[in-house]
């Protein structure tokens, strides 16, 4: 019976954010960015298999966190992160046996509000295309570095969960690593193969900085 599968990568130092504490880690209205991201998962299904990839030297502060918040984790399966996130996504993938069937997705450990819909949309439809990747449009001016603009209307906001077939992503990850390789969409595309894109969430947003944690609390 296919299984579907839902990879959370979650390997940032939080350089950006200014301080000590791994982003992931910060707390939004009580409770660290990370929880909320994967009780967004559990609240899309039970039966989807967590994977979480963290950092060798982060994990025994993430089971800290659990205990202090009471957050069960004996659902989820860990992986070590890597030197990349490309690596860590890869690590994440080699708990998943090559013969499994059903589809796995691979979401940003700092994106906990993606809309239960949005992750419905995505598993669906890659269960038809394969490769999925929801999207946002483009709102502000584009401009290129070299001082013209560009057509927003051509182009779009990439966000996560992104989507594939257990299969085609595994096969695409025993590629060497390139820095081309942005995401996990840019790993199968290089491949060529379709990447089916269908809308994303506006409140899905990757936080990274301080002004992304205020807009985090003011969306809780």
């Amino acid at each position: 019976m296919p299984m579907d599968y839902v990879i959370i990568v979650a390997g940032g130092k939080g350089l950006r954010m200014g301080g000590d504490i791994p982003k992931q880690f910060l707390e939004v209205d009580g409770m660290p960015i990370l929880m909320r991201t994967i009780n967004r998962f559990r609240e899309y299904s039970r039966q989807l298999r967590i994977i979480l990839v963290l950092p060798e030297n982060q994990q025994s502060v993430w089971h800290s966190l659990c205990r202090k918040h009471s957050f069960d984790e004996d659902d989820l399966l860990i992986a070590d992160g890597g030197q990349t996130r490309f690596h860590s996504v890869r690590n994440g993938l080699d708990i998943i046996r090559d013969d499994e069937e059903g589809i796995v997705g691979v979401h940003d450990g700092v994106r906990p509000f993606v809309s239960t819909q949005v992750i419905r949309s995505c598993y669906e439809e890659a269960g038809k295309h394969k490769a999925v990747v929801p999207t946002i449009p483009v709102a502000e001016t584009l401009w290129h570095t070299d001082g013209f603009t560009i057509d927003r209307n051509k182009h779009v906001l990439g966000q996560t969960p992104q989507t594939f077939s257990i299969a085609l992503l595994k096969e695409a990850y025993r590629q060497p690593y390139e820095e081309s390789f942005t995401d996990d969409a840019s790993v199968v595309r290089s491949m060529g193969h379709h990447i089916m894109l269908i809308k994303g969430n506006p409140e899905n947003i990757k936080i990274t900085t301080p002004y992304d944690l205020k807009i985090a609390e003011a969306l809780v």
